[in-house]
């Protein structure tokens, strides 16, 4: 019995991984349109100067 437990929870392992890995696949576009967006905005952040809003 504690072999049959063992096993099975060593498929429900893999079947976690795999389903893991299908949800990045099914989902990498939006996960890359995610990750570019969040990218742009940290760099415009980090670029801005603190006296940009103020005009001369």
């Amino acid at each position: 019995m504690k072999v049959a437990r063992f096993v099975l929870k060593i498929v429900a392992l893999s079947l976690a991984a795999a389903a893991a890995v299908c949800a990045v696949i099914a989902y990498w576009d939006g996960l890359t349109e995610l990750y570019d967006s969040a990218r742009g905005k940290f760099q415009r952040s980090a670029c801005t100067d603190e006296y940009d809003d103020y005009e001369e």
